[in-house]
């Protein structure tokens, strides 16, 4: 496995230098509140949120894939520790806190390198978009959550969505207006700066005008809280006590709490990847979180994770590289020497404002919206993540998001895109029968695509699509399985009882067009009898060709089918590729190509090529239905040409009538379908424009009686 240090730094462009300078900056700053309150819910002294967001950070950076996460002391991971301490009878903040925690850090990174090694993060690839979208706003939202009290002078939540709402209801009992004020005029400057000038750094401006009314005014006074003091100097390095508690709790407590970390990080990192198109390499990831935690147990810290608020303030700011988490940890190195005397001078109020505008912008309310739109039962699993995460916690809502993943894959493969295929006269190609009217089916012969693997749950869809579609005639049926790379043994299993079941009604099976991995699959499965007596063939032609059916394929209802030489030109089937490409926008597709004919006409006045300039690529079919909509347009045509209604008009029946003959001299056999066709169209011209098809059907009886 080989590791890259320093990914995103390699051919670093120096014109993003200010910018991650800058965003690493403002991190750093940020981070001093949020660490500080997290340590706090982990069970540690303030101080020690502050030394998980030195070398954790600047181990992560160094082999992190990501441009822009960034690792530090976060909610999940502290409160599953603080929870585990007091399930162990240990005093949040007391000595034997101090000493276990650490404890459960090591194990931590200890799992989370078995995780790397047994490349785990390969199970991000089954999380959809859907549910990634739903879990990053479900953390944001909780994060915002907690932080809402702080704004009204109070304490930071915990819990989930019940626990967070009855806190912030009982701080709002006794909020302190002040405390409100400040933090709500900070977050709408940050609101509106972020739509009016998003590349200036209002946070930096907030944090020090902040720092200039706590030296200049009594807020204290007014109720307004600070961060507390820290004494300076870095974080001592040690060993952790492996007796302070039981290594067999450590073991069970650290495990929950690694699965956490790397399934929170992985989501929320390949979320912003997506968003910002780049990629990571998941696997590295794992051992960047484990290296970061092995960083944070040795220097007496909690867990750390991937931190969204940090990253959304990254972005915001337009951080580009791991440069911006080296700065953020060597910023707090200095801070922690010389500066800690200016923490206790950052308002709480004014740093909580900058982090809820943070996680407003990496909340994905915008893909909800599009979903809505255009997949409710994605737009579904998106809520449903999102509420997992908000109601039941992050251990819960990564559960519901893989059981909702795995949920839509099964769900999207028990119901496979399927038709029946056939052959257009005088080609080779068989395509979908439903793709229009001169795609037929071969006589006798069912040919079946079935575009997905096979496997339990949808392997009843093939088998009841082949039995019901079977008639008195058929005497084969032929698997186009160009879609199925896979077979599990239950689908086998059916499959074999569908083979013998047709065999029994004289009726041959052929299985066609995959690829050879699968042959490989149906000898292990116990079909090689399939292969051993022929039914198992490269293309359909061959199977065809194995029944002693040869080109030209003989059609139902005894239509002829001339093979065409290969110097013969093809017609492309302009209308039939308007109908496959736009589906129930086709009509109106054509319509704007008929429009920009017109336009042309306007140019050119050339009436002559209106009917002969666009027809050289196309079936007389497709120019008989090209025609009809030319057709519509008769008047336009008249005010453009200057000629008279009914000479254009009798123009366009000596077209048709040109039409007809062609049809009755290369496909007699299909003449009587065109007048039956022809009917069709005229009815539809009849129902739209009444007055030209009364003209046309005057010009047509003229030519009768004549």
């Amino acid at each position: 496995m080989k590791i890259k240090l320093l990914h995103t730094l390699k051919n670093y462009d120096r014109k993003n230098l200010i910018k991650d300078i800058i965003a690493g900056i403002i991190i750093m700053a940020v981070s001093i509140p949020i660490s500080m309150g997290y340590a706090q819910i982990a069970g540690l002294p303030a101080v020690y949120g502050i030394y998980g967001s030195v070398f954790p950070i600047l181990a992560f950076a160094l082999f992190s894939t990501s441009p822009q996460f960034i690792f530090g002391v976060d909610a999940a991971p502290a409160a599953l520790v603080g929870s585990a301490l007091l399930s162990l009878n240990i005093e949040l903040g007391s000595d034997e806190a101090i000493a276990a925690v650490p404890v459960m850090t090591f194990f931590v990174a200890v799992w989370l390198l078995a995780f790397y090694f047994m490349k785990a993060g390969k199970l991000v690839n089954y999380i959809s978009a859907p549910v990634m979208g739903g879990f990053i706003t479900g953390i944001c939202t909780t994060i915002i959550l907690m932080q809402i009290p702080k704004i009204m002078g109070g304490s930071s939540g915990t819990g989930e969505f019940f626990e967070l709402a009855e806190h912030i209801y009982e701080t709002l009992k006794h909020a302190n207006i002040p405390s409100v004020i400040m933090g709500v005029i900070a977050l709408v400057i940050l609101l509106v700066s972020k739509k009016l000038i998003p590349k200036f750094p209002m946070a930096v401006v907030l944090m020090f005008a902040g720092t200039i009314i706590t030296l200049n005014m009594p807020i204290r006074d007014w109720g307004i809280n600070t961060l507390s003091a820290v004494e300076p100097g870095l974080p001592k390095w040690s060993i952790p006590d492996f007796s302070i508690i039981s290594i067999q709790q450590t073991i069970t407590i650290s495990l929950s709490v690694a699965v956490v970390i790397m399934a929170e990080t992985l989501l929320a990192e390949n979320s912003f990847a997506q968003k910002n198109n780049y990629r990571i390499n998941d696997n590295q990831e794992i051992l960047a979180f484990s290296v970061g935690n092995f960083m944070a147990a040795f220097t007496g810290c909690c867990p750390i994770n991937g931190s969204v608020s940090r990253t959304a303030m990254g972005e915001q700011y337009q951080a580009k590289t791991q440069l911006t988490g080296i700065v953020a940890g060597l910023s707090m190195i200095v801070l922690l020497i010389c500066g800690t005397g200016f923490i206790g001078y950052l308002p709480i109020p004014i740093l909580t404002a900058i982090v809820i505008s943070a996680l407003l912008g990496a909340t994905e309310f915008d893909l909800a919206a599009r979903l809505w739109k255009l997949s409710r039962t994605e737009f579904l699993i998106f809520v449903g993540a999102f509420l997992g995460v908000l109601l039941l916690g992050t251990i819960n809502g990564v559960l519901i998001g893989i059981i909702l993943s795995f949920t839509e894959m099964i769900i999207r493969t028990s119901k496979p895109s399927r038709c029946f295929l056939g052959i257009q006269p005088g080609h080779r190609h068989f395509r979908d029968l439903k793709e229009g009217n001169q795609i037929h089916a071969i006589e006798g012969v069912i040919i079946y695509r079935f575009s997905s693997n096979l496997f339990f749950a949808n392997i009843g869809v093939l088998q009841r699509d082949i039995e019901d579609s079977i008639k008195p005639d058929t005497k084969a049926v032929i698997l186009d399985a160009s879609g199925i790379g896979s077979i599990d043994i239950t689908a086998a299993d059916r499959l074999a009882m569908l083979y013998k079941s047709l065999k029994e009604k004289g009726i041959r099976f052929y299985m066609t067009e995959h690829i050879a991995k699968v042959n490989e699959q149906i000898r292990t499965l116990g079909l090689g009898y399939m292969i051993e007596e022929g039914r198992v063939r490269r293309t359909i032609h061959i199977a065809l060709k194995d029944m002693g059916i040869a080109r030209p394929y003989p059609l139902e209802g005894g239509i002829e089918n001339e093979e065409r030489s290969a110097s013969r030109k093809r017609a492309d089937n302009k209308v039939q590729e308007f109908v496959w490409a736009f589906g129930a926008e086709s009509e109106e597709q054509i319509e704007k190509q008929i429009v920009l004919q017109i336009q042309q006409l306007k140019k050119t006045g050339d009436i002559e090529k209106l009917f002969h300039g666009s027809w050289s690529h196309m079936d007389a079919f497709d120019e008989d239905e090209w025609l009809e909509h030319l057709e519509e347009h008769l008047k336009e045509i008249v005010n453009i040409s200057g000629k008279d209604e009914k000479s254009i008009a009798t123009r366009f029946e000596e077209h048709r009538k040109e039409i007809h003959e062609r049809i009755k001299n290369e496909h007699p056999e299909m003449a009587e379908r065109f007048k039956k066709r022809r009917h069709i169209l005229d009815e539809h011209l009849r129902q739209r424009h009444p007055e030209v098809f009364n003209l046309i059907e005057h010009l047509r009886e003229s030519d009768d009686s004549n």
